[in-house]
């Protein structure tokens, strides 16, 4: 596993699970074309390219082209690389015939292939120091009731609230994203706000 400090954007969870075999780093899906309406990810998007900057990893037939262009009209141009896959004719495993465009997306590529466009894009591996930050952990949300418990469902939906972060987050991509934006003390600044507020 190769970690880099970008979010790498991607189009579908196949190209997720494809790549997260790959990087060490958050990565979000853009649900295809759903990201052209989608306000709340596209305000997870601009955050991500606030805190860390973003990759966009998209295939690269023309949807893939035209996401990334949109990609590119929400963030700043100095928080965003683009990463260009070749094209590579065929057609993945999973599928019964090959796209429109009879090309190989991000899922159908080697890892080789993706280092390979990562690393023309500038993208670099970031040193892996060790660090004393404390991490916010599964069994904090347990015990502080986000996941789990009888009433998790209320809480974690006015813990993502209070974040601005979109519901319908994953308990690791929640995990990811509070380790990404915030230290364990501001995680619990936010817990006991909702328990006294």
């Amino acid at each position: 596993m190769i970690k880099i400090r970008q979010a790498v954007i991607v189009e579908g969870r196949y190209d997720r699970k494809k790549v997260e075999n790959i990087l060490d780093t958050l990565i979000i899906e853009t649900d295809g074309f759903a990201i052209f309406k989608n306000k709340e990810k596209q305000a997870l998007i601009r955050r991500l390219a606030d805190t860390r900057g973003i990759v966009v990893l998209t295939d690269s037939d023309t949807a893939g082209f035209k996401i990334r262009s949109f990609l590119g009209s929400i963030v700043p141009p100095e928080k965003i690389i683009h990463a260009y896959i070749p094209d590579v004719l065929g057609k993945e495993k999973r599928k019964d015939k090959p796209s429109k465009e009879n090309k190989l997306g991000v899922e159908g590529m080697t890892a080789e292939i993706i280092m390979q466009s990562l690393d023309r894009a500038g993208v670099t591996c970031e040193k892996t120091e060790k660090t004393d930050r404390k991490p916010v952990t599964k069994i904090d949300l347990y015990e502080d009731g986000i996941t789990g418990n009888k009433n998790s469902k209320s809480k974690k939906a006015l813990f993502l609230k209070k974040l601005d972060l979109p519901e319908r987050l994953s308990t690791n991509s929640l995990l990811k994203l509070i380790n990404t934006f915030m230290t364990y003390d501001e995680y619990r600044q936010v817990i006991d706000e909702i328990k006294n507020g």
